[in-house]
């Protein structure tokens, strides 16, 4: 049994009977759109068996939906003032929802989640979505896969394939990872208050087998200085951090011209090995 989905006035009422109101300092915008928490819930693929963890709950409006499709839910909320109200919102649920007063950004993953195959689904703050979906790649393996709401832009950031305006250190990053796409439009319409800029849902899902942490952190070390220049040549931009940028370059098979927009994961793939493997000859 879940509870019922939440409409605008019924958020409205909430907020009021409880004293408070959206906080723009924890970005909160509410989805007060039945339709939409249930296509992300439909999007998220999940359903009977499955364990699913959501960040930034807040009035329980995605929680619900996710519970409705059988999934066993962990929902985590930082504010306080909510809490209570998440709790008696998702109290029809049962066992189905665990609701956990908690910051995201200093959760105890392992103590939170057990055994691996989660999944994690979230209307996520503006302002912390890019970190908390680099967090959860790099030390929560137990998610595997994600399905997150944000900015357009970070959205696009998270997606972009090389070439594109979007694509910068934070695609490589996320690609080392996994794969990651596009899952879709939110109208500002569906939010309480209605955020100032456009969202979207992007899909992340691990690669099988990962790349390797030693060959992944020199990864993210050679885009990260490669990216502070993007619009210079690789040659330059790459000569502080390996050296001989030009011979490494041409021993990975890498055009010393291109910028490093242009490369995409296998291309930096080669460039570390060949950068870790002259690094060890000293």
């Amino acid at each position: 049994m879940t509870g019922r989905l939440l409409t605008l006035p019924a958020t409205k009422e909430l907020l009021e009977r409880a004293g408070t109101a959206p906080r723009r300092s924890l970005g909160q915008n509410f989805v007060v759109d039945p339709n939409t928490v249930r296509r992300i819930a439909r999007l998220a693929d999940i359903g009977p068996g499955d364990r699913v963890v959501e960040i930034g709950a807040g009035l329980g409006s995605l929680t619900l939906a996710l519970a409705e499709t059988g999934a066993q839910v962990v929902a985590v909320e930082t504010d306080g003032h909510l809490v209570p109200l998440l709790r008696e919102m998702t109290d029809p649920c049962g066992e189905a929802v665990k609701v956990v007063h908690a910051d995201a950004r200093s959760l105890d993953w392992d103590a939170l989640l057990e055994g691996a195959g989660w999944h994690l689904v979230a209307n996520l703050p503006y302002n912390l979505a890019t970190s908390l979906v680099l967090t959860v790649l790099d030390d929560v393996p137990a998610v595997a896969d994600l399905l997150v709401m944000c900015q357009r832009e970070a959205a696009e950031r998270l997606a972009a394939s090389p070439g594109g305006g979007s694509y910068g250190a934070v695609s490589v990053r996320v690609a080392t990872h996994a794969c990651a796409e596009l899952a879709g439009a939110v109208p500002d319409t569906v939010f309480y208050p209605r955020p100032e800029v456009d969202s979207a849902l992007v899909r992340i899902t691990r690669r099988a087998p990962p790349i390797e942490p030693v060959l992944r952190d020199e990864i993210d070390r050679l885009v990260t200085t490669a990216f502070a220049r993007r619009r210079q040549m690789l040659r330059r931009t790459l000569r502080d951090a390996v050296g001989d940028a030009d011979r490494m370059l041409e021993a990975a098979g890498v055009d010393p011209t291109d910028r490093p927009e242009r490369l995409g994961l296998d291309q930096w793939v080669r460039l570390a090995e060949v950068s870790l493997a002259a690094r060890a000859r000293g």
